[in-house]
């Protein structure tokens, strides 16, 4: 916008009431006519200049973030959130489109994001996974960075949250109060979260030097309904676990429920650990110890790559570690106390 104003002899407020088609604000012809020229010959759309430009010059400008969905769960919005606060400190602006995952929305999002602007695209999925990327995404004029989510062949730059070290970091704080016979409730296994977070509370049983248990892992579905009815399995158990880990926190939640009513307290008989921090983590009673998701961080990570990075850095996964949030539902194991 500013080199069409600069060939028209105008402001970049006048050029932005021409190209935008508004008609109630009074603009001679003839001066509608020098920026229509100006910005045809500075080939001004999708393949301007402007849009391929060095993104150390991205100052003053917009990043469009493209997400599969927002209101399913926080972490989309956390990860706007921490994008929001970098981009006040980089000037910049951004555009948000919501797509459910459907390529036919993701490339109408695309288009509609470069038109109106946007140097830089974020990709965001909602649960952490490979993706495989509509072409469009291929030939864009502008940088793109991943975030919860990564391509087989790392060609973008794209940050996750490191689940295994925070599933390990889970099962530590326990293994520290003194437990021993650690239960967890893991969420669906096709999804890598709920892969890595299992793998890190196996990681944390072996570095302590306590055998791995197929009776203590519950399977559960993020639910929870789920997490009720995996407690209820883990506490029939002959020799039943002294504290539970549980891969999110609503089915930490439906752990709660159930422990309650089998007679038993929190954390008195019984440790609970959550994870994602929740807003329901804080409303338990005891309140939850659990970890927290790092999207805020995800997402201003992901502005900063694009304000201040060129779009030929480095390929590769920038995992971005959780952080453990102690409360009350945690605590020594009750044999400890006689």
């Amino acid at each position: 916008m500013m080199d069409v104003a600069k060939a028209a002899g105008c402001s970049q407020a006048t050029v932005s009431v021409v190209l935008n088609g508004i008609t109630d604000i009074k603009i001679s012809p003839d001066l509608r006519m020098r920026v229509q020229n100006a910005a045809r010959s500075l080939g001004y759309g999708m393949g301007s200049p402007i849009r391929r430009a060095n993104f150390e010059e991205l100052r003053g400008s917009c990043i469009g973030f493209i997400v599969d969905q927002l209101a399913t769960t926080p972490e989309a919005v956390n990860a706007i959130d921490g994008a929001r606060q970098a981009s006040w400190e980089n000037d910049v602006t951004i555009l948000v489109a919501q797509t459910q995952g459907r390529a036919e929305h993701e490339r109408k999002a695309v288009a509609r994001l470069l038109q109106a602007g946007a140097q830089g695209i974020v990709y965001m999925s909602i649960f952490t996974r490979r993706v495989s990327l509509d072409p469009t995404f291929d030939n864009l004029p502008v940088p793109l960075v991943l975030l919860n989510c990564y391509t087989s062949d790392d060609r973008f730059p794209a940050a996750v949250p490191d689940e295994a070290t925070g599933g390990r970091m889970a099962t530590v704080s326990l293994i520290r109060k003194g437990h021993r016979r650690i239960g967890t409730i893991v969420g669906e296994s096709f999804m890598e979260a709920a892969q890595d977070r299992l793998a890190g509370y196996r990681q944390a049983l072996m570095e302590a030097g306590i055998p791995y248990d197929d009776h203590l892992v519950a399977e559960g579905n993020w639910t929870p309904t789920s997490g009720f009815e995996a407690t209820q399995r883990l506490l029939s158990l002959e020799e039943p676990p002294t504290a539970i880990f549980c891969q999110n926190d609503k089915m930490a939640m439906g752990c709660f429920n159930a422990i309650v009513e089998a007679g038993l307290r929190i954390p008195a008989d019984l440790s609970v650990v959550g994870y994602d921090d929740d807003e329901l983590s804080r409303h338990l009673r005891p309140q939850l110890t659990t970890l927290e998701l790092p999207h805020r961080a995800m997402g201003a990570w992901a502005i900063e790559q694009l304000a201040r990075k060129s779009a030929s850095s480095a390929r590769r996964i920038h995992k971005i570690g959780c952080t453990l949030i102690e409360r009350a539902s945690s605590d020594r194991p009750a044999v400890r106390r006689r």
